[in-house]
């Protein structure tokens, strides 16, 4: 029994002090966005970024002219909370719509709709957190909007905020998915627990996100 005890103590120190998340999501995070996550495997993004990921073997890029975004979903439909509300959500998301067309629009004019030679984005933000620090840095139940704070005898911790994300790519004439993509990644830090989030503490990871989006794009050009 004492055993036992000194084991679990040992777990918990290690949490507290190093963290176990892994650096991509997992299969029991995937929010059922995407139609086959059989398919991902683990690779880097062009900035190095852990991420799942896969690309239809074969694929000419170079035949699509022009990209269709697809308005980005919260997927499932979460349930705000005070910690993070309505208003944050929704400004992730317009956010996100936001800088994929500023980075896509570097690279390929904007389509109005699907079609042919038009390539298809269809982006959904699948989890947003917000988590004591140096606890577990990202525990996600897909779209769950966690809360957590611990009051400790030094004070009220800061906080990780993290956020993840699905996304297909399709084939705007055939509406076959050619790419899928998930992954997550570290927002602003929070002062304490009290402190509400905001849109702003996750526009560095979905301008990240965007930016790796293209230069995978790009590359697959070359």
């Amino acid at each position: 029994m004492k055993t036992k005890v000194l084991a679990a103590s040992l777990c918990l120190t290690t949490l507290i002090l190093h963290g176990c998340a892994s650096k991509y999501v997992e299969a029991d995070q995937y929010s059922g966005f995407l139609k086959d996550y059989s398919i991902l495997k683990e690779d880097k993004s062009p900035s190095g970024a852990a991420v799942m990921r896969w690309i239809k073997p074969g694929v000419d890029v170079r035949r699509y002219t022009s990209v269709y975004l697809e308005p980005s979903q919260l997927y499932p439909k979460p349930q705000p909370t005070e910690k993070i509300p309505q208003s944050t959500l929704q400004g992730i998301t317009n956010y996100y719509d936001q800088t994929l067309k500023n980075h896509f629009s570097q690279a390929l004019p904007l389509a109005t709709s699907p079609g042919p030679g038009v390539l298809v984005v269809r982006p959904a933000i699948t989890a947003v957190s917000a988590q004591t620090k140096s606890l577990r840095p990202y525990e996600v139940i897909p779209i769950a909007l966690v809360a957590a704070g611990i009051s400790t005898a030094t004070g009220i911790r800061d906080q990780d905020t993290s956020i993840a994300t699905e996304a297909a790519f399709l084939d705007g004439e055939t509406n076959q998915v050619v790419a899928e993509v998930v992954r997550k990644g570290a927002g602003a830090e929070l002062d304490n627990s009290s402190q509400v989030m905001l849109a702003k503490d996750a526009k560095a990871v979905l301008d990240g996100w965007a930016k790796d989006m293209v230069s995978s794009f790009q590359a697959l050009k070359k």
